[in-house]
């Protein structure tokens, strides 16, 4: 490595060969701070998503209930996207969570599988039945999520319109 860096250095100069190697430094570190775990008491936003310290991070491979979409249990409408909510908001009950992603979906949420006491909290909100696996994007969760239907848990308890299909519905 040290005769390709003399090698590169002599036919590019010093002083440019000095100002590449700060370049590729400065986009290393970038890379290497947008990598980087997020860590913090969330604030929960909705079932798939929550802010930590300004950041917004929408879970990955998953898709719960709008906050103000509402299901059938029983005959009767309930709001199951606030209960959705309500759920990740329980579970995280005001402890630190790590989340982890490096991809930016089209609102500049990050992307991330988030963590409380190692546990993934996207998988336990669709093994909860409060949100369901989102195939468009990731078959992660699907296993889950057929397990919480098997059992009837959260919006598996009655009917409801996919997350997917409810925000393209007409209003």
């Amino acid at each position: 490595m040290t005769k390709f860096v003399t090698v590169v250095g002599n036919l590019l100069g010093v002083p440019v060969m000095g100002k590449l190697l700060g370049v590729l430094a400065i986009l290393l570190m970038i890379a290497t701070a947008q990598a980087g775990d997020i860590k913090g008491i969330p604030r929960v936003v909705d079932g798939d998503t929550f802010v930590i310290s300004k950041e917004r991070i929408r879970l990955h491979g998953i898709d719960s209930p709008e906050t103000r979409q509402t299901c059938t249990k029983d005959g009767k409408a309930w709001n199951c996207g606030r209960d959705a909510t309500a759920a990740l908001a329980a579970r995280i009950d005001g402890q630190p969570v790590t989340c982890k992603g490096d991809k930016r979906d089209r609102y500049k949420r990050l992307i991330g599988v988030c963590y409380l006491d190692g546990q993934d909290l996207n998988a336990w909100m669709v093994q909860q039945g409060w949100a369901l696996a989102y195939r468009k994007y990731s078959t992660d969760y699907v296993d889950d999520e057929l397990a919480a239907r098997d059992n009837r848990r959260g919006i598996w308890e009655g009917t409801f319109i996919p997350p997917w299909d409810w925000r393209r519905r007409p209003r």
